[in-house]
């Protein structure tokens, strides 16, 4: 019998060693690296077996739900909404105020492109790029598709809607954009 005891303590021993805990975890992390491999198409391991991605019409091209790419992309609309307000607080500000009884645009604004360029330029280098993405989003319209310094500078540019209107239009998307990456979309505040 003390042979027999003698050797399941051994057993005991060198299941319940320190060696053996971290070899079966060693074990573990590679058979999970393993896994992950097999399910990523870029691998270069063979016996791949990865599924098609499968994605709806929303989900296409925008990043995983919860990621930090998802955050990043949240992070850089909430700013293109700051920088498109503030273009349009300049139009608003430095433009002739067209009135209420205006065809094209109601209670809106309009100022020249050259006019807008110089004030602009001192704020930020990306006028044209801001002005197709507000035009985008229907707060103002020009003739043309894009706009060149000198050679468009008498193409008026118009404020579509009333500032109000449009404070409260980027207020919306910016509490949409937070609440839609807050852990706790009810409790988020700015």
């Amino acid at each position: 019998m003390s042979d027999l005891d003698h050797e399941v303590g051994a057993i005991r021993f060198i299941v319940d060693s320190p060696l053996s805990d971290k070899v079966a975890k060693f074990n573990q992390v590679v058979n999970k690296h393993l896994e992950a491999q097999a399910l990523n198409p870029f691998s270069q391991t063979d016996g791949r077996k990865s599924p098609r991605p499968v994605f709806s019409k929303e989900e296409y091209g925008r990043p995983a739900a919860g990621s930090l790419s998802e955050a990043r992309s949240a992070k850089a609309s909430l700013h293109i909404c700051r920088e498109m307000l503030e273009l349009c607080t300049i139009i608003n500000d430095n433009g002739i105020s067209l009135g209420e009884n205006h065809p094209h645009a109601p209670g809106g604004a309009v100022i020249l492109f050259g006019e807008l360029f110089n004030i602009y330029t001192f704020i930020s280098d990306k006028l044209v790029g801001m002005l197709l993405r507000a035009r985008k989003h229907k707060l103002i319209d020009f003739e043309g598709e894009v706009l060149f310094q000198r050679r468009d500078d008498d193409v008026p540019i118009f404020l579509l809607k009333p500032m109000d209107e449009i404070k409260e239009i980027f207020k919306d998307k910016e509490s949409d954009i937070r609440r839609s990456i807050s852990p706790n979309p009810q409790t988020m505040e700015s």
